[in-house]
């Protein structure tokens, strides 16, 4: 009998462990976009309020456009993206239009009358986080604003 038990608690803790080792459930490609993506919006929120610093890269440096994005980038989704706003948006990832935005997308402006010139990232509800200008401070503006949206050229979505 006690040898009938010992085989029967054996089995049972084969099949626990068996369970606990199996392969845990993969996350859905949208599912890690969402996720990152999060975590960038989080990242980029917490800084508003941050000192716009020409050439600045770090919270405690201040932050100009493209160093922000970077930080961000890097620190909350582990993503190494180029360091100015003209060679983010040569990168080959899909081009979006104002009305295709999702929330982790970065957005580029053309503030000197040329081509790109300033990146942010779009938040949703038609917000974006960015660093625009000297004397200023990192923040959060709408889209729809009158200077941004003459100025809006198109979204990149980076996170995948």
């Amino acid at each position: 009998m006690h040898r009938l038990l010992r085989l029967g608690l054996t089995a049972c803790a084969a099949l626990l462990l068996a369970a606990c080792a199996s392969t845990p459930q993969r996350l859905q490609p949208d599912s890690t976009r969402a996720m990152l993506s999060n975590d960038v919006l989080f990242g980029a929120i917490s800084l508003v309020g941050t000192p716009y610093r020409w050439g600045g890269d770090t919270p405690e440096g201040g932050f100009d456009c493209s160093g922000l994005v970077d930080y961000v980038f890097r620190t909350d989704a582990g993503v190494d993206l180029p360091r100015t706003s003209i060679a983010m948006s040569r990168l080959p990832d899909r081009r979006v239009e104002s009305g295709q935005l999702e929330p982790g997308d970065l957005v580029f402006f053309a503030t000197d009358g040329g081509g790109v010139s300033h990146v942010g990232i779009y938040v949703g509800k038609g917000r974006f986080v960015h660093a625009p200008d000297t004397g200023g401070t990192v923040r959060l503006d709408r889209l729809d604003n009158p200077y941004w949206h003459s100025h809006f050229l198109y979204g990149k979505r980076v996170l995948r």
